[in-house]
């Protein structure tokens, strides 16, 4: 049992150590005085940039978003898709974006695709861009977020780009899961490797606030080619790669924040449509989810029947989450101190996600095609 332990915590110290390595290597927005020196020492004029936003019942939550895309440095085109809203969103987006904002309405839902991929596709066909932003409607953008995002893409040598918005957290609920998504990527995908990488198995992204070149869109077939994805970003960084593009991930916390969820029953529901699709098959997520339980609960657990080696395994796992959210922008204490209950929840709603697949809606519609 002693070397079971002691391999354990072998591997917790080694993934903490790795989230520390991501920590350094992690892309960061230059800030605005080096942006302003670069506009002014480049004679070469910054791509043509689209934002486009999707919205489906979205009038309780996007004014904030519309109110900010307002005030972007370099007035960039700003193109909405009313989704069949029911809600009156259509009419707060022409009363607060007037002639600023383009406004399309979405055309029926064809079969075979899912309403994010044939949303973002519309709207990407709308564009006359050389780069293209999708965004979500809870995401609040700085005013010279484009131009600090644009400039990690080019830093980067990339194709597309995912700058993470900070993630607003504020009841418990979301304070115990939503920081398990920083933490996932940082602590287990080796963050150069992805982007030197053509693997597409190799490959991450957020639909929250998401930038990509118009040519390697076209290249990789856009959304059509991820119609029936659940998590459509992450498919469309994968289909970037296998058409010879590249990826590359980064802190947008200081550029962008993000508040997914209101309530637990909206962390509840939000993860119940899509987290199965994070993983390969039933298999693979039963292998991740009882990794993640062995080292994050049942190590910590051990310090009960003596093993000291215990409060080391989650002393270690605490401070992944410490660095992970001082990285991103999130709340490092006392929120840390519970990870073990974190990764509990994280299992329960996996098991929920994949039990209740193929039976969830989301706004109405279907979250999976089988």
């Amino acid at each position: 049992m002693t070397s079971v332990v002691l391999a354990l915590t072998a591997v917790v110290l080694a993934l903490t150590v790795h989230t520390l390595i991501n920590a350094r290597l992690l892309r960061r927005p230059p800030g605005a005085p080096l942006l302003a020196a670069r506009a002014a020492a480049s004679p070469v004029a910054a791509p043509a940039a689209a934002v486009l936003l999707p919205l489906r019942d979205e009038v309780e939550r996007v004014e904030p978003c519309l109110r900010a895309l307002l005030a972007l440095d370099g007035a960039p085109r700003l193109l909405v898709l009313d989704d069949g809203s029911t809600d009156g969103t259509p009419d707060l987006v022409r009363s607060i974006g007037g002639d600023r904002v383009t406004l399309l309405t979405g055309r029926p839902l064809p079969p075979g695709w899912l309403g994010k991929p044939h949303a973002c596709q519309q709207l990407a066909d709308a564009a006359d861009a050389d780069l293209l932003v999708f965004l979500d409607a809870d995401v609040v953008l700085r005013p010279d977020a484009l131009d600090a995002a644009a400039a990690m893409l080019g830093d980067a040598g990339a194709d597309l780009l995912s700058p993470y918005p900070g993630i607003t957290a504020t009841g418990a609920g979301e304070r115990l899961v939503q920081p398990l998504l920083q933490w996932s990527w940082l602590t287990f995908l080796p963050l150069r490797a992805m982007e030197r990488s053509p693997r597409p198995s190799l490959a991450a992204a957020g639909g929250q606030f998401l930038l990509v070149r118009r040519a390697a869109y076209d290249r990789a077939g856009g959304h059509a080619a991820v119609r029936d994805k659940v998590l459509e970003d992450i498919e469309l960084a994968r289909a970037v790669k296998r058409s010879g593009g590249r990826i590359a991930l980064a802190d947008g916390s200081d550029l962008a924040t993000c508040r997914m969820y209101t309530s637990w029953r909206e962390v509840v529901d939000g993860y119940s449509k899509s987290l199965w699709a994070s993983f390969g098959s039933p298999s693979g997520a039963f292998a991740v989810v009882s990794l993640l339980l062995c080292l994050y609960v049942l190590l910590p657990l051990t310090l009960v029947a003596g093993y000291w080696q215990g409060l080391a395994g989650y002393l270690l796992g605490v401070a992944g989450r410490v660095v992970s959210a001082r990285t991103t922008g999130g709340r490092a204490w006392p929120d840390a101190l519970a990870h073990p209950v974190s990764v509990l929840l994280f299992a329960w709603l996996v098991a929920r996600s994949y039990r209740r697949r193929g039976r969830v809606t989301w706004k109405g519609r279907p979250t999976w095609r089988p």
